[in-house]
């Protein structure tokens, strides 16, 4: 079975969007063969890629970073995200921290990277903004030698 994990932004600028989605499903729909799609579930990318991911019939892994998790969502529309696709992940896999800090972040991505076979990354390619970040995961991944497939959009910025 093939690996795809994902990292990525919160935040994906509208100007983005359908370029994100496009690639996704491009990444995703193209691969022949059992797939497992591993993500933490976050707000932004990380949901878009297991959507895309339900859709073309990948089984689901997702990476949960802390004990607190569900309190770091910022509106009642992302949590309601999280918990809809956490009921349909086929595996759950929760790292040992109490609270949401960027340890627990960075672990729950660094878990990805190590699982995966491939990486894509919803990503600006700018530096992290804390610890577990995108950019942190991205060169942990390629420290690894594994693949990262980079979705964005030339000249976009996000908030």
């Amino acid at each position: 079975m093939k690996r795809i994990g994902v990292t990525g932004h919160r935040s994906i600028p509208a100007e983005v969007l359908g370029h994100v989605e496009d690639r996704l499903r491009a990444v995703l729909g193209d691969h022949r063969g059992p797939l497992e799609a591993l993500s933490s579930l976050a707000e932004g990318a990380d949901q878009l890629f297991a959507d895309i991911a339900l859709e073309c019939g990948a089984d689901l892994t997702v990476v949960i970073p802390s004990e607190d998790y569900e309190d770091a969502f910022e509106d009642a529309e992302s949590l309601a995200g999280y918990h809809r696709l956490k009921r349909r992940a086929d595996r759950e896999i929760r790292m040992d921290f109490a609270h949401s800090t960027d340890d627990a972040y960075y672990a729950a991505g660094t878990y990805i990277a190590d699982s995966c076979d491939r990486l894509v990354a919803v990503w600006d390619g700018l530096p992290a903004r804390g610890r577990g970040g995108t950019g942190d995961i991205v060169a942990y991944a390629r420290g690894l030698g594994k693949p990262v497939t980079v979705i964005w959009r030339a000249g976009a910025v996000r908030d």
